[in-house]
């Protein structure tokens, strides 16, 4: 192809382009130019700016369109031209039958649905006959679909609200609408309007499990006939999020109105409480969907009031069978766990959430605490504990501990000045309020690793700590990765012999014992099966505690 030829195939802009570059060439006599008339006129990046010219014509109106809108009824004429013609040809006797397949007349019978933009559900005519009476009437029509409403006696999957008797009157009305279901879509059906007819038949006299019954008999359209509410209490989403303290299934909830309308979640969970006339103030139910899943129908879960019931009944259940030389718990037991407030709490420049290592003893807490104050201790700092044990031999007073008299601790712990403290073969443990205050004041990470007990002590709005599980593995992996790397027993004060079996189970118990009676206040955990890994993995939420704008209790952040 010779260079004016090339020339005509070029795309106007690219062609004008070559032709500058040349005159600019025989200017200034840079070789550069030629590599940008080769791009130019290569092959492949017109091919490109063809492709964008293509596009860039394509406007609002040229968009694709069908060209008939009865192919359903050209396939029938053409089978019936067809048809005398099979036995003498077999192409003819092949279309014929490919004509009469279900898939291929599905395809048309789609197409032409959607040429006529007839994918929409029909209504019929809503009827116009007046009451005699002056009472307002309100007539609704849905289309049945998988949502749920339920009763008193049974549940049915239809429109997505519940109904019951009314105590005073007997008769059905609405009593809750679920979030984002059919029935709220639509924004005429409201909490206490009254049922008279469901499509066409009268209501008066029958029970919630009646109306269910001809609602589960219905097809297509569901036509209500209603009185509309004195309130027409409507739906507002709340802005209120909780952290579930609890795991919960609808599916394994007897007293659950409809479980289909459940919403399951596990411990952990922050849920969107969604605000539905007093919702909150339900004795028995809430609505929620989990945060961040906007899109999602709100669910039914148990109201706070009715899971502190639970769990009341469920601890007098276990008092009457508790062993009475078993372990009392009642004084970490007496907050009754259900849900908490919660909303985001942003980091703010220079102060730093303390980070708290929970976990059985002998789990590597202390080691991981010591291993992050290495890593940077101008940033990194843990405060100095106070002991009323007297000095050991090597022990230098203010490093490993602050040495007080007895007498003098125990005024200060009477007056508040220690936020954790406890005892141990007959001498006092503690942590100065004063001390973790003037390292977080000091624009640093204070890391504690108190006994579990003291979570409850720790965990305030002064604080704000981040508090972090770190859990033992399996029996087996505790075994092995503590035999591999030598560990020694913080049980034997001279740390002179590795843990036994006895101490290894031990730990994995206590463990299981401050999750059950701890676990909804920890933040995140982490598995101490390897302790190169386990402090990667601390130092990685450390990281995320300074940075990241995180759950926490609601009066934090008021």
């Amino acid at each position: 192809m010779t260079a004016e030829v090339m020339e005509t195939c070029l795309d106007p802009v690219l062609s004008r382009l070559v032709t500058s570059l040349k005159e600019a060439e025989s200017l200034s006599g840079e070789q550069d130019l030629g590599f940008l008339q080769t791009l130019l006129e290569s092959k492949e990046l017109n091919a490109l700016v063809n492709v964008h010219s293509k596009i860039a014509k394509i406007g609002k109106d040229d968009r694709v369109a069908p060209l008939l809108s009865s192919s359903m009824q050209v396939a029938l004429e053409v089978l019936e031209q067809l048809a005398p013609r099979c036995h003498i040809s077999p192409l003819c006797k092949e279309v014929f039958h490919l004509l009469q397949t279900p898939h291929l007349q599905s395809l048309l019978f789609a197409h032409d649905s959607i040429a006529k933009k007839d994918f929409y559900p029909h209504l019929p005519d809503i009827p116009m006959e007046v009451d005699e009476d002056e009472e307002t009437i309100k007539i609704v029509q849905l289309v049945k679909n998988n949502e749920p409403l339920s009763g008193a006696q049974s549940a049915e999957p239809i429109v997505g609200a519940t109904i019951k008797t009314d105590d005073e009157t007997g008769k059905i009305v609405i009593a809750r609408i679920m979030h984002g279901g059919a029935a709220d879509r639509s924004g005429l059906i409201h909490v206490g309007d009254e049922v008279i007819e469901v499509n066409g038949i009268n209501v008066e006299g029958k029970t919630p499990g009646d109306v269910l019954q001809i609602l589960q008999n219905s097809e297509g359209t569901i036509t209500f006939k209603l009185v509309p509410s004195d309130g027409k209490m409507g739906q507002r989403e709340s802005k209120v999020r909780v952290r579930a303290h609890f795991d919960y299934d609808p599916e394994s909830d007897p007293y659950i109105p409809c479980k289909e309308a459940g919403q399951a979640f596990q411990r952990g969970d922050i849920l969107h409480i969604v605000a539905q006339s007093s919702c909150q103030d339900d004795a028995f139910w809430w609505q929620a969907r989990k945060e961040g899943d906007r899109n999602a129908r709100a669910g039914l879960i148990p109201s706070r009031n009715l899971q502190e019931r639970r769990i009341i009944h469920e601890r007098n259940q276990m008092e009457k069978n508790k062993d009475p030389k078993a372990e009392n718990d009642d004084f970490d037991r007496e907050m009754i766990a259900t849900y908490e407030e919660v909303a985001k709490l942003y980091p703010r420049p220079g102060v730093y959430r303390p980070i708290i290592l929970i976990g059985a003893p002998g789990v590597g807490r202390n080691e991981l605490k010591r291993r992050l104050a290495a890593r940077d201790p101008e940033k990194y700092r843990t405060p100095v504990p106070y002991t009323t044990r007297p000095i050991r031999t090597g022990e230098v007073p203010g490093r490993e501990y602050i040495f007080i008299p007895r007498d003098k601790m125990e005024a200060d712990i009477q007056a508040g000045k220690f936020i954790e403290h406890g005892e141990y073969k007959g001498h006092l443990y503690g942590t100065s309020a004063e001390s973790v205050r003037s390292i977080v004041n000091a624009g640093c990470v204070c890391i504690l690793s108190p006994h579990y007990q003291a979570i409850k002590a720790l965990r305030t709005p002064q604080l704000k700590p981040f508090i972090i599980h770190v859990k033992p593995p399996t029996f087996e992996q505790l075994k092995e990765t503590r035999e591999a790397a030598h560990a020694r027993s913080t049980f034997d004060e001279t740390n002179s012999r590795g843990f036994s079996d006895e101490e290894l189970q031990d730990m994995i118990k206590s463990a299981e014992k401050i999750n059950f009676l701890y676990g909804h206040f920890f933040d995140d955990e982490i598995v101490n099966d390897d302790l190169a890994t386990a402090f990667e993995a601390l130092v990685q939420l450390a990281q995320k505690s300074e940075c990241e704008p995180l759950w926490a209790p609601a009066t934090w952040v008021q």
